[in-house]
């Protein structure tokens, strides 16, 4: 699994004119899923993204993690991460896991981001042309590999 984080003021998804979700101060996540991507990968993945401390403190320094600000999450799959670009210049998707693979794996890791938030983590809607709007907070952008966890 690959994400992006994006540290937000704001975030919304819309689709066909209509804003599906939007959250305030928390983290919009770009969320690409491989085809071996699995239970282990989740669960890696949202114990870090709730730890991670990038909000800063009374000091002005970055110590405090989502669940200390109680800020929200928007959760937006993202197939494009999981490009693969050595030959010419049109990116290959072989890489990506297919929709049986990738559904299920995308619901997961919303359901136990949830759980590890203590509330709802929104989301975007799975293959769908989704209008992405965000107010970058810093700007705080971090990626993340789960077969590069080093």
């Amino acid at each position: 699994m690959k994400i992006v984080i994006q540290r937000v003021t704001k975030a919304s998804v819309t689709i066909n004119q209509s804003i599906k979700s939007s959250i305030s101060k928390g983290y919009l996540i770009l969320l690409g899923i491989g085809c071996e991507d699995g239970q282990e990968d989740i669960d890696w993945l949202t114990h870090k993204i709730v730890n991670l401390r990038i909000f800063e403190d009374e000091k002005g320094v970055m110590n405090k993690s989502i669940l200390e600000v109680k800020g929200d999450i928007l959760v937006v799959s993202q197939f494009t991460l999981m490009a693969s670009y050595k030959k010419g210049n049109r990116p290959s998707w072989i890489k990506a896991a297919p929709h049986s693979l990738s559904i299920p794996l995308y619901e997961e890791f919303c359901k136990k981001l949830s759980e590890l938030l203590g509330k709802e983590v929104q989301t975007g809607e799975f293959g769908a042309d989704m209008k992405v709007e965000l107010l970058n907070d810093g700007p705080v952008t971090i990626c993340m590999d789960t077969k590069n966890k080093e």
